[in-house]
């Protein structure tokens, strides 16, 4: 016999995650409900819950679905090129959420600030990624930018990608920050003598590099601070 479909109009009002959020309010949605609502809709088998649950269920977390790309999503049953684009779309407006300040720019006053600011968006991914946080003469944030991503466990970044960032939006000094995907901070060798490569031509262009951070899982090391600068 063939298994019955289960669409959201089979689902009674009051639990449609829609429904549920306007009279209870986002914060008392599951996972899935609020994945579900960005998705709109299900498939001929699926409703949109059942759908979102699936998704997470392959992603194995919420934070999964964070390294994916478009191009990954499609791969997931139900999901096409306009729902990973939705999807990509909420992620990224909760990453730029999370570097915003009641719409004042982040001030950086120690390493841990840095840290924070991109902590959750880094300490999940597969790869390397290789960003610079841009700074005023006042240590707010101007420029947030990735300039590499790399295998799982190196990152090629060369000095004249760095500074050409800076000098383009008139940065006063930059913190380098790339995560390791082990989730151990420890510094490398080759960590340590990139960042030694960026100071000097930083002392060059008269732009500082105040630090250099190693994002792990929901820890951090700042090169500055382990005497590395």
């Amino acid at each position: 016999m063939e298994a019955k479909s289960f669409v959201l109009k089979d689902v009674p009002n009051s639990e449609r995650p829609r429904e549920r959020m306007m009279t209870a309010g986002a914060e008392a949605l599951s996972h899935a409900e609020l994945l579900a609502i960005l998705l709109r809709t299900g498939t001929k088998r699926e409703s949109a819950v059942l759908l979102a649950s699936r998704i997470l269920s392959q992603c194995g977390d919420l934070r999964g679905l964070v390294d994916m790309s478009i191009a990954e999503m499609t791969k997931i049953r139900g999901i096409g090129t306009a729902k990973a684009v939705q999807l990509r779309a909420g992620i990224e407006l909760g990453r730029r959420l999370a570097i915003t300040q009641q719409g004042e720019l982040p001030t950086i006053r120690k390493p841990a600030d840095a840290a924070n600011l991109l902590m959750e968006e880094l300490r999940y991914l597969k790869q390397e990624h290789f960003v610079c946080l841009f700074l005023n003469t006042k240590n707010q944030v101007i420029l947030k930018e990735t300039l590499s991503v790399g295998t799982l466990n190196a990152t090629l970044v060369h000095p004249r990608e760095v500074f050409r960032a800076a000098i383009r939006c008139s940065s006063a000094s930059l913190i380098c920050v790339h995560n390791h995907p082990s989730g151990d901070p420890t510094p490398s060798p080759e960590d340590i003598a990139l960042t030694r490569r960026l100071i000097d031509a930083g002392e060059l262009v008269g732009i500082d590099v105040l630090d250099h951070l190693v994002i792990g899982d929901n820890r951090f090391i700042s090169l500055k601070e382990r005497g590395h600068m």
